[in-house]
């Protein structure tokens, strides 16, 4: 069962019979079912999901239908987002800096769980009512990411011991989060973690409710698919290792893995320059934002009339469509000699920070979400 009756039985379907002259995000979402079900199976406890990857409607509802019942939000915005989609959601506020008047709109809403890595915004939380989860975001350097979230947030070590002591003598529920970072290839990132994680519960004598091991989890960017399983039972195994008979329940908070792989991007040639400049109907304004951050994914094709273009390649300069210089691909894309004006590009696992990220400048940006059978 889907939230959405796919509009085409398959991507190669409708973008043969449109044509189109607009970029076409292309969702499944029968693969972001998968992507839920995979976790719920493989994951030793609660899976969340965060909406920053990718709020649109479509993919809320379809993960509330296959399953799926808490979201992290972090902005009042998305909170409404989510109950307009799914009323009874159980939210996490797991951005650890907020306002007064943040606050007071996720307490009515109805925030689940809260986070802090300062006593400054725990105490921003003093009037919660006894009981409320708060967990306190702890910070490690760790490596196999591409690129490190401590930078922004968390507390070292001894700091967040003090603040679970700090969370419990208010009659608070202590728990722990954290984040590896993105594309978190190594799952050393999250046995580090986790040895920390006990460490600091024990020198704050506090018993953990819930750790959670935020997301990281990777996609398919590249030419191996990753292994999410043995991820999954790193984690379960070193977390039982250490906490034994008093483990903590295990939350995980995926986004780009959950998301990612549901949508595959189509954008067309505009024009080609020269022997090796090309310009496309989509850029770093609009749905490939992302790319300046972690690079050009080594996964795309060129289609024309209905089939895949190969042949002998050559690397092409990309600009986007805006008037703006910078509007270009951080590295050049390696395509078949032939390409030509009018021929698709293929970007699969681009579902999230794609729509989230995509601004209107120059009128640009964004682009069409057409639901299909098969991708």
């Amino acid at each position: 069962m889907y939230a959405s009756d796919p509009l085409a039985p398959s991507l190669h379907a409708h973008l043969w019979q449109s044509c189109p002259d607009r970029p076409v995000l292309y969702f499944s979402p029968k693969s972001l079912q998968e992507n839920y079900r995979r976790f719920a199976s493989g994951f030793d406890g609660l899976v969340t999901y965060v909406v920053k990857a990718n709020a649109s409607c479509l993919v809320l509802d379809n993960l509330a239908l296959a399953g799926l019942t808490t979201f992290d939000v972090a902005s009042p915005v998305e909170m409404q987002t989510v109950r307009a989609a799914v009323p009874n959601a159980v939210l996490h506020y797991h951005n650890p800096v907020r306002s007064p008047i943040e606050i007071a709109a996720a307490k009515r809403f109805g925030i689940r769980s809260w986070s802090v890595d300062s006593r400054e915004e725990l105490d921003k939380l003093s009037g919660l009512p006894s009981g409320a989860e708060i967990a306190v975001r702890l910070y490690v350097p760790v490596a196999g990411a591409a690129y490190d979230f401590g930078l922004k947030f968390g507390a070292g070590p001894a700091q967040a011991a003090a603040l679970l002591r700090c969370v419990k003598q208010r009659g608070l529920t202590p728990s722990l989060t954290f984040h590896p970072g993105t594309q978190c290839t190594d799952p050393a990132a999250w046995v580090q973690y986790i040895d920390v994680a006990y460490e600091v519960s024990q020198r704050a004598e506090t018993a953990l409710k819930r750790l959670n091991v935020g997301g990281g989890f990777t996609v398919w960017r590249e030419r191996q698919a990753p292994d999410l399983e043995r991820v999954f039972d790193r984690i379960s195994d070193q977390t039982i290792a250490l906490f034994r008979a008093k483990s903590p329940a295990l939350v995980c908070e995926p986004g780009r893995a959950m998301v990612a792989s549901a949508f595959t991007l189509a954008v067309k040639i505009k024009a080609l320059r020269g022997l090796r400049t090309l310009f496309l109907n989509d850029g770093i304004y609009g749905l490939l934002a992302e790319f300046r951050d972690l690079g050009v994914p080594q996964r795309y094709q060129l289609w024309r009339a209905g089939r895949r273009v190969t042949g002998p390649s050559a690397a092409y300069t990309v600009f986007g469509p805006t008037c703006d210089s910078i509007d270009q691909l951080p590295s050049p894309l390696h395509l078949p000699k032939s390409a030509q004006e009018g021929d698709y590009l293929l970007f699969p696992a681009i579902g999230a920070y794609s729509l989230s990220l995509a601004t209107s400048f120059n009128g640009y940006g964004g682009g069409d979400i057409v639901a299909v059978g098969d991708l």
